[in-house]
């Protein structure tokens, strides 16, 4: 049993799988407090579940919801809209690294990709369900937002990378040359074939949009030491969608 913020069925917002189809497992809870950070993560009393696939309308079911359940709501996701993957996010999902296991033993018959949106920092946790993840999308936190967290994104990638692995790097007008050099060498001490996301900020709270040209800059820098370097924001924003 776990607390659960949403269920919901939409497109992929951001990064290597903009636009594909997915049903969100919304988990509670974070371990990081990031200066950027738009998502309410706390816990809740009632999970918000919607009543059909995309139909952008909820039902409340009260927290906490077990792994059965879980798994019948995406299933009957899946049939009302054929759906690429099934996404835990957060919040920080890897906090409750056992759900997702539970959930995702219960619907590996389904043909759904599991796919784990994470800050990147809990490399133990993710050896523990490393098995049944398809697809993992690696947040590489900067200090001037976020807090210093390098060593333990390496730590996390070492063990992403045998895995369908993408990183992404939330850039701002914040944003040093200093810190995007160590974050750039690091993932290019891994692999310099690891797909890296440059997502300009959506800015919120103190938090300053990064002007093109620095954007530009910045994915110039990184392509001097990795193969693949994409500049995509945060698309559900510009469509108003979740």
């Amino acid at each position: 049993m776990l607390n659960i913020i949403e269920i919901f069925s939409s497109i992929q917002g951001e990064g290597k799988y903009v636009g594909y189809r997915q049903i969100f497992i919304r988990l509670a809870e974070c371990n990081l407090n990031c200066a950027y950070c738009d998502t309410n993560f706390k816990r809740a009393d009632f999970c918000k579940v919607e009543n059909f696939a995309g139909s952008m309308f909820f039902e409340k079911i009260k927290n906490p919801i077990g792994a059965a359940q879980v798994a019948e709501i995406i299933q009957r996701f899946n049939l009302e809209v054929p759906t690429h993957s099934v996404s835990f996010t957060g919040g920080e999902p890897l906090l409750h690294w056992k759900f997702i296991h539970e959930v995702a033993e219960k619907i590996k018959n389904t043909g759904l990709k599991i796919f784990l949106e994470t800050n990147g920092t809990l490399a133990a946790e993710l050896s523990q369900i490393i098995d049944c993840v398809d697809i993992i999308s690696a947040d590489i936190k900067l200090p001037s937002v976020a807090g210093n967290y390098f060593n333990q994104h390496r730590e996390f990638l070492k063990i992403a990378a045998q895995k369908d692995l993408y990183a992404k790097i939330v850039i701002s007008a914040e944003t040093t040359a200093e810190e995007f050099d160590t974050a750039i060498n690091l993932i290019a001490e891994i692999s310099p074939e690891i797909l890296l996301i440059l997502q300009p900020v959506t800015p919120v709270k103190n938090v300053r949009a990064i002007s093109a040209q620095k954007i530009l800059q910045l994915q110039a820098a990184a392509l001097q030491k990795l193969k693949f370097v994409r500049v995509i924001p945060q698309t559900h924003n510009l469509l108003n969608i979740f």
